[in-house]
């Protein structure tokens, strides 16, 4: 049985991952662009950059998390869940454009226009500090996937996240790859007496920041575009259809996310014609009434008319009956369009 989000956890989801990250991010910003103006080096600078960029980016998380939440009105009758996935890819493109760009053309800059280096203990300190930091914050990032995704892979978990979650995971990520970079580079420097490697690193770390961008800004344009629930919880709300005695077969079934843990489903079915017979007339009753119109014409025709009214509605009724339990068993599933084929 696959784990449903509940309702409480949805609106919610990525918050405090988002909300550590970004205090965490403010804090080694200020202490990274210290020990760039003391050191005046090209890698630091970059990380500087990087983690600005990284708390701008979680403050836009943060806005599309709470615009999320929003109740459904007459202009949005679906909700507003999109809005999560519009300011996440307003993140992803800051991302590219601010961390990516500038990090990249210092780096250039600096291949192109060496300036020496100084190297001071403060810089080590700084990037040891950042590099707990961003270990941290990962760890939460980590813990809430794992928490929301207990029996899967760690593949699976990263497929499946949420974009502000999974921002926050990549961005640590690379943070955490962006401190070693930082440290190899500007050590190298030193000993070497060549600020060519300090500008490698910093060109370095502006792959990285664009390597992730790209991947988070593809996920939510899927998500935008009206991405399809996974195929697995696709596949048993299927499996549930196809189970109730009325149904004969299920067709063109069709879905969207529209939030996090927030489905729309929309689908034909055939019905069962026996099985919903059997549901509109018991056994004796319906001989009661075969008996009362077997030899009398007009009261046949008033069968008749009774029957065409009685089935259509016994169909309505099992559609609402059918809606009702998907929302039940799978809450997730929050609006449900169901057709008679």
């Amino acid at each position: 049985m696959l784990r449903w989000i509940s309702m409480e956890t949805r609106h919610t989801t990525g918050l405090i991952p988002v909300a550590a990250a970004f205090g965490g991010n403010l804090l080694v910003m200020l202490v990274k662009a210290g020990a760039a103006i003391v050191s005046g080096s090209s890698v630091m600078f970059a990380e500087a950059i990087h983690s600005l960029a990284d708390t701008l980016n979680q403050l836009l998380l943060l806005i599309g998390i709470r615009r999320s939440s929003k109740k459904a009105d007459e202009d949005f009758g679906y909700g507003y869940g999109h809005e999560r996935f519009f300011w996440a890819l307003l993140s992803a493109c800051g991302i590219f454009f601010i961390g990516a760009g500038v990090t990249l053309y210092k780096g250039v800059l600096s291949l192109m226009h060496p300036e020496p280096i100084e190297i001071h203990a403060l810089v080590f300190a700084v990037l040891g500090a950042s590099f707990v930091i961003e270990l941290f914050t990962l760890w939460i990032a980590a813990h809430s996937l794992k928490k929301t995704f207990p029996n899967v892979t760690w593949r699976e978990r990263l497929l499946r996240a949420d974009p502000s979650t999974l921002a926050v995971y990549l961005e640590d990520s690379v943070a955490l790859l962006g401190v070693v970079v930082a440290a190899v580079s500007v050590s190298v420097s030193y000993y070497t007496d060549n600020t060519l490697w300090d500008g490698i690193g910093s060109i370095v770390i502006g792959m990285l920041l664009a390597a992730t961008a790209i991947i988070l800004i593809a996920k939510n344009r899927s998500y935008l575009l009206g991405r399809s629930i996974p195929e697995d919880e696709r596949d048993e709300i299927i499996a549930a259809l196809a189970a109730e005695p009325t149904v004969e077969r299920v067709i063109d079934f069709k879905s969207t996310i529209l939030g996090i843990g927030v489905y729309r489903i929309k689908c034909e079915i055939e019905f069962n014609g026996p099985a919903l017979f059997r549901e509109a007339y018991q056994r004796e009753h319906l001989r009661e009434e075969y008996e009362e119109v077997k030899n009398d014409y007009e009261a046949f025709k008033r069968f008749c008319v009774d029957y065409a009214d009685r089935i259509p509605r016994l169909m309505g009724k099992k559609i609402d009956d059918i809606e009702t339990m998907l929302k039940k068993r799978f809450p997730s599933v929050r609006h449900v369009d169901i057709e008679i084929n």
